[in-house]
């Protein structure tokens, strides 16, 4: 299966949009079922210089661009904090488990270590998403605690965990 990681760009907030909305990325994201396309376009042209995003592509049977994952990561504006980021990430439901999660973790890691020198990225996710989990772990994240009933999934408070990965540099 070949793909390959780019940054986002304008006329990417349809097939990010479709992935939000996907049943099996859905339910593990913060989405809404009503999320607009228009959102995620404003969303991508609005972007500053703190926010790093890039998609995973593919094509589809008729050779056209098909969006199969995205990541983002968003460094703290704030100048005590700038040594933190927190990401986020999708990954289309028949395309998970082959790799495609892992080399999007990769750019964010490269981002983040070789070019703006974070120490700390941190993330939250569902606490029974162990996919996710296990990456997230496989990159060097560790559970720093849970967080009770931070997000709505199917009419229920859920869980997450909090997690973190700190960078020492010499």
């Amino acid at each position: 299966m070949e793909f390959m990681i780019r940054p986002v760009k304008t006329g990417d907030g349809a097939g990010i949009n479709e992935l939000r909305r996907m049943k099996g990325v859905f339910e593990n994201t913060h989405s809404i079922p009503s999320e607009r396309i228009k959102r995620n376009e404003d969303g991508i042209a609005n972007l500053d210089n703190n926010v790093h995003q890039f998609v995973a592509v593919t094509k589809d049977q008729n050779g056209n661009e098909l969006i199969i994952g995205t990541a983002g990561l968003y460094v703290d504006s704030n100048p005590r904090k700038r040594h933190c980021a927190s990401i986020g990430i999708m990954v289309h439901k028949d395309y998970q488990r082959i790799g495609v999660g892992a080399k999007l973790m990769e750019s964010l890691i490269d981002i983040a270590d070789n070019w703006l020198m974070l120490i700390r990225i941190e993330l939250t996710v569902f606490i029974d998403n162990e996919k996710a989990i296990s990456l997230y772990k496989r990159f060097g994240f560790i559970i720093e605690g849970t967080l009770r009933k931070a997000g709505i999934r199917n009419g229920r408070y859920a869980d997450e965990f909090t997690m973190a990965r700190i960078k020492e540099f010499e």
